[in-house]
């Protein structure tokens, strides 16, 4: 009997590590470009060197170990952050401290695992959702109304079969089918615990009337209600599930060597919290932020940038602000200069007295730089680029604050040079 091949463990943008691993799988890993770096080591015949880089979760490698790749912030801060990625009206954090409950779990897929059942579990303890699907199939009764043209077109001349359309109130929702393609997902990953298990089977039984989605197929669409409130919570968790699951890498002009599993981007989940983060509080503030902006840095139009946001006055026709979002700190000081160039050209091109990076790292205080030679105007004062941090490992009360404290800067930012 084979003995089961031991999981790699890796941590989030840690130092590489040199694993025993064969060809197929170390050639995917590579392919796949879900780490940082995987290449052979040069060191050890049959070995390979991996650094994780930005992705957290688990992934199966064809024919070789699982990989789990943890995260340097607490796996109940990372739901709190994606609740912000995928509901930005709040719709499945919990009232006082916005966690999602994760249970006992430090890895990312056995937390959402457990966090999904329990999500479906609140969902459907009033009974499944039910509701009005259109149905259009051939029968041998009518029932609702004749598709003429079907009719004529199929069966001209004969009845039955009478092509038909009609309503039908079943269970066959876009709501159950995303929570039932949610749970046949994490059945498939690798790392979720029996318990959890056996917990998801019981709910994919509960949903077995739904149709099962066809991998690759859009979700189907679905849109909040005072009915579906109570799925709403479970739907945005599941829908997160579904998107994050990380497709099939093929190795051009090789057999398909499968790379399979789930992963979190926390470069791009932070990006994304801080900008509807900032962006709510703006709103409340009378400001109207424009997110993911495009722009040109030349006048011929050639060089495009694209800020995380752009803060405009009530109208939104006048910019006043620029943020952009870093999660990973590349020097030792966690102030990479190429940030500044990159907030200067920001400001630069939207004609502004100031720029900001929001930086997730510690709780450094807030720092500005003055640039020389940019000083217009009666005060003489040039462009200034500030640098903000946010300990996205504390509470959710004072990230929020952290957050708050931003907002509140933008909103005193300076009128266009």
């Amino acid at each position: 009997m084979t003995a089961p091949v031991p999981d790699v463990v890796l941590r989030e943008y840690g130092p590489a590590d040199s694993v025993p691993l064969g060809s197929a799988a170390g050639r995917a890993l590579a392919a796949s470009g879900v780490l940082h770096s995987a290449t052979p080591d040069p060191a050890q015949d049959g070995h390979w060197l991996l650094r994780a880089g930005s992705r957290v979760g688990a992934i199966r490698t064809p024919g070789g170990p699982v990989v789990r790749i943890m995260p340097k912030t607490p796996v109940s801060r990372i739901f709190f952050l994606l609740g912000f990625s995928h509901d930005p009206e709040r719709a499945w954090r919990d009232d006082r401290e916005g966690t999602v409950d994760t249970g006992a779990y430090d890895d990312v897929v056995p937390a959402l695992a457990h966090a999904v059942e329990r999500r479906i579990d609140a969902a459907l303890r009033q009974g499944v959702l039910q509701g009005y699907r259109e149905v259009e199939e051939s029968s041998l009764v009518v029932r609702g109304r004749i598709r003429e043209a079907d009719q004529i077109r199929r069966h001209f001349g004969r009845t039955p079969p009478v092509e038909i359309a009609y309503d039908a109130y079943t269970a066959d929702t876009a709501e159950n089918r995303i929570l039932r393609a949610a749970v046949e997902r994490l059945l498939r990953l690798p790392g979720v615990p029996g318990s959890v298990r056996r917990r998801l089977a019981h709910q994919r039984l509960r949903l077995a009337d739904a149709l099962p989605l066809v991998r690759g197929q859009e979700l189907p669409r679905w849109q909040p209600s005072r009915l579906n409130s109570r799925y709403q919570p479970a739907l945005r968790l599941c829908e997160a599930v579904l998107r994050g699951s990380s497709p099939e890498h093929l190795l051009p002009g090789a057999d398909p060597l499968v790379v399979d599993g789930f992963l979190i981007d926390m470069n791009q989940l932070f990006e994304d919290f801080v900008t509807v983060a900032l962006s709510e509080a703006l709103k409340a503030q009378g400001l109207t932020p424009r997110p993911q902006d495009p722009h040109h840095l030349d006048t011929a139009g050639l060089v495009r940038i694209r800020p995380d946001l752009v803060v405009c006055t009530s109208d939104g026709r006048t910019p006043v602000a620029v943020v952009d979002a870093k999660y990973k700190v590349e020097k030792a000081d966690g102030r990479p200069n190429a940030d500044l160039y990159q907030a200067l050209a920001y400001a630069t091109v939207l004609g502004l007295r100031e720029a900001h990076l929001v930086y997730a790292a510690g709780r450094e205080p807030t720092r500005f730089h003055e640039v020389r030679r940019t000083g217009e105007g009666a005060d003489g004062r040039g462009v200034r680029l500030y640098q903000h941090s946010v300990d996205i490992a504390r509470e959710p009360r004072q990230l929020m604050a952290a957050l708050h404290d931003i907002a509140g800067r933008l909103t005193r930012a300076g009128s266009p040079l």
